[in-house]
């Protein structure tokens, strides 16, 4: 028996652990062990005010919080019949365009792109690519910049709430980021002509891809969940159609479509359901970078994720330039019993908010799902299709691939608990 140990991955946000049990050439059986303790955000947030949703979620990532903020407005608006005005939606959506820009632009260029180059981490990769980490660096700051100005700060972000915003940001403040955007737009697609020269690896697999449905528009937060295998479901309707289940080797719950087993969530899945409500110029970025759907190789979606930074940035600049900062910033949202349900595109995928409140407004129950604990089956599945090919590598080849493999999703170990110690055996 040979046993392949990995203590740390690098790269990744949380801890974890793989192990990969051979028999004789054959794959006997693969873990994705989640050993990072649960967080109970859930528990923390029972007996809290309905109002304090969007502070304390955003408390759960801090990559990603506006996602957890705008997923627990959408659910709290949803119990409370509170309809939000074009302008508090449009400004959401502006907020999401920030998160998405700064949390891809860091999984593209420092985490993932190293993997593809043979470098250990990206200050290794940036001595012999400096302008395109310099860019990258550029560009995220410019995401970060959205995401200050419209939620009061880059981590935690306080301006959002329940109905809308404490406040609507000036005018001036948003056009002050256009030109850094526009520069930044520019960045974005020269770095998804670059990802295109990369060599990805030959693995493809017809994944059921699950994405959240916003009508004409590529999604960020909807009403109705869908797939290309027929699913189409209200939000409200999720706890019907998918599962949690535990399993002995995670602290993280996977999930599972009742119906069919593992899905996938994710830019992957977004890019193959809802290409086209992306714009005529980044449809033909894209194609011009070899990728339009159906793109079923999940190495590549390092070069999706570049498309949706690309999209991200200029769905800001027109968000910015038709916003005059006049209106309410929020809707009066008075407290009652009742039930609610929301979902939004995380950048890593479709996360998953119910509540349930009293009349009081006080949460008697929670329930969040993330995106990384959704494709957590899926990541397995994919480990235990590229193993063969690890049997025949040196130990720091076959935990390179691993590694690689499990990068694809970007995920967020600490969110799903909640990477990566390798172990392969062979018997």
């Amino acid at each position: 028996m040979k046993t392949i140990k990995v203590d740390y991955l690098a790269r990744v946000e949380g801890e974890g652990a793989v192990r990969i049990r051979f028999r004789g050439d054959r794959v006997r059986d693969v873990q994705v062990r989640i050993f990072e303790p649960p967080r109970f955000f859930e528990a923390f947030l029972r007996g809290r005010s309905f109002t304090e949703v969007p502070d304390i979620t955003a408390r759960i990532c801090g990559i990603c919080p506006v996602a957890y903020q705008m997923s627990s407005c959408a659910a709290m608006e949803d119990a409370l019949g509170v309809a939000v005005s074009p302008a508090i939606a449009n400004l959401r959506r502006l907020f999401y365009c920030g998160e998405w820009i700064e949390s891809h632009t860091l999984h593209i260029f420092f985490l993932h792109a190293p993997d593809f180059l043979g470098y250990p981490d990206a200050l290794a990769m940036a001595r012999e690519h400096r302008e395109m980490v310099a860019a990258a660096l550029a560009i995220k700051k410019a995401g970060n910049a959205i995401v200050r100005a419209v939620g009061g700060r880059e981590i935690h972000p306080i301006n959002p709430r329940v109905g809308g915003f404490h406040s609507f940001p000036p005018r001036s403040a948003l056009r002050e980021l256009l030109a850094e955007l526009q520069r930044a737009r520019q960045s974005a697609l020269d770095a998804l002509e670059w990802l295109s020269r990369l060599n990805y690896p030959d693995f493809e697999y017809d994944y059921e891809l699950v994405a959240v449905d916003a009508g004409d528009q590529y999604p960020f937060i909807g009403t109705r969940i869908i797939s290309n295998r027929g699913l189409n479901i209200s939000v409200r309707d999720y706890e019907r159609h998918f599962q949690e289940h535990q399993v002995p080797h995670s602290n993280a719950l996977h999930s599972r479509l009742k119906e069919r087993g593992a899905y996938l969530c994710g830019p992957l899945a977004r890019f193959n359901l809802h290409f086209d409500k992306l714009s005529a110029e980044t449809r033909a970025a894209a194609r011009r970078a070899g990728l339009e759907p159906p793109c079923r190789n999940p190495f590549k979606s390092i070069m999706v994720r570049a498309v949706e930074v690309a999209f991200a940035l200029e769905e800001a600049i027109a968000l910015i330039d038709s916003y005059d900062g006049s209106g309410q910033a929020f809707v009066q949202a008075p407290a009652a019993a009742a039930a609610g349900y929301g979902a939004s595109e995380a950048p890593r995928g479709m996360l998953y908010h119910r509540y349930r409140i009293d009349d009081a407004g006080i949460i008697r129950d929670a329930r969040i799902v993330p995106p990384t604990s959704q494709n957590l089956a899926s990541m397995e599945a994919d480990l235990t299709r590229i193993a063969p090919r690890m049997f025949a590598l040196t130990h720091p080849q076959a935990t390179a691939l691993a590694e690689q493999t499990v990068r694809n999703y970007d995920p967020c170990i600490s969110c799903a608990t909640h990477f990566l110690k390798l172990t392969i055996e062979r018997e």
